[in-house]
């Protein structure tokens, strides 16, 4: 079969034998398979993230001397099954399929480990047990983006994000994208989003952004003030100091009143949820330092360089940092229904298609943002 490998940064259309199958697996037909920047980003610096990955316990990453063929976020059609699956579907029905499979006895990263095989290929191999069959008729090429999108969705049901809250999103590549369609999905009444780029600002928009901001003209931040929010500690010291002062004159024990109140939510001030999209050194520090009181902060870009950030500050202004990665199997099989039935429309990310012989040139494409957001390969083409 065709397929592109990327040895020492160099991609190549190569001869590859066919696809096979172990215990519990089936081979697609690959349809589409979106290039990640998680793609770009190990072209590159494929030893950098086996290093990150070597010191969580998985040694399987792969190494910028090997050959792999990359590509995470596909979908294809059935068309064989190995031994011990229970052939749920019939060859020819569309699928995705969640990255992650078992060869030689351990699991691996499908498209980021030399030992699994991705979609910038005619044919990948998945695990039935991690295979969804596409509903609801939905596009090969929308189905394509359930894996990106699912790490959206999990990024903001890790922030724990209500919809009265304000997000703000900094950073509208494709994950910023995601995110903000992930979070209209969920009903987020107040969504800003910041980017430098003109051509993000207005994908953003469209997937769903109330509020866009260039950052060398404004700033995310400014009008959080006049919504409620703390954002100096001037201000919740004034708070604490005025609240108790009002809890004294009551002629009632001021103790039961406000024990009341913090179980009802009333006692924290109002914050933002803050989605660092961007992955680059000292983003996060800028984060904290312009972010309000009480503010959560979930960090999705991946930065692969050492960063700083002052604890300090974040310390004084009691910032929560979570960081997300990935996603569940419910969030995978969730996302797609949800594209399926048009909850989050993911169709505006795909700006450009190209066959195995143009991914080379899609790579360097995608460091335009005003160009691309995200480029689909389709093998048949």
């Amino acid at each position: 079969m065709r397929a592109v490998t990327c040895t020492a940064g160099a991609l190549e259309v190569v001869e590859l034998p066919a696809a096979r199958p172990e215990r519990g697996q089936v081979v697609l037909d690959v349809l589409n398979c979106g290039i990640c920047g998680s793609d770009l980003h190990a072209r590159y610096h494929a030893d950098e993230l086996a290093g990150v990955a070597a010191a969580t316990g998985y040694s399987g990453a792969m190494r910028s001397h090997q050959s792999v063929v990359m590509g995470h976020e596909f979908c294809g059609e059935v068309a064989d099954y190995g031994p011990g699956t229970r052939k749920r579907w019939r060859p020819g029905t569309r699928v995705v399929a969640m990255p992650l499979r078992r060869a030689a006895g351990a699991s691996h990263l499908t498209g980021l480990s030399e030992a699994a095989p991705g979609g910038y290929a005619e044919q990948v191999v998945v695990e039935e047990s991690l295979t969804f069959e596409v509903p609801n008729g939905l596009s090969p090429q929308v189905a394509a983006l359930t894996e990106p999108m699912a790490v959206a969705w999990h990024a903001v049901r890790r922030s724990e994000i209500g919809k009265k809250d304000t997000a703000i999103v900094i950073g509208c590549g494709p994950i910023g994208l995601a995110v903000i369609g992930m979070l209209a999905a969920r009903g987020v009444r107040h969504i800003i989003a910041s980017d430098y780029s003109p051509a993000r600002r207005a994908l953003a928009a469209t997937l769903g952004a109330h509020e866009v901001v260039n950052p060398s003209d404004s700033s995310p931040y400014s009008d959080l003030a006049e919504r409620g929010h703390l954002v100096a500690t001037p201000a919740l010291l004034d708070l604490a100091i005025d609240g108790m002062r009002t809890l004294r004159r009551l002629p009632v024990p001021w103790e039961p009143l406000w024990r009341v109140a913090e179980r009802a939510g009333a006692i924290d001030p109002k914050a933002p949820v803050i989605f660092e999209c961007v992955g680059v050194p000292g983003v996060i520090d800028s984060i904290v330092a312009a972010a309000p009181i009480r503010s959560r902060i979930v960090v999705v870009g991946v930065c692969m360089d050492v960063d700083h950030f002052r604890p300090a500050l974040a310390i004084n202004k009691e910032i929560d940092l979570r960081f997300a990665l990935g996603y569940l199997p419910i969030e995978f099989r969730d996302t797609l229904h949800m594209l399926a039935v048009g909850k989050v429309d993911a169709a505006p990310l795909i700006t450009g298609t190209v066959g195995l012989d143009g991914v080379s040139e899609a790579f360097d494409a995608l460091s335009d943002p005003e160009r691309h957001a995200k480029i689909l390969v389709d093998p048949t083409s």
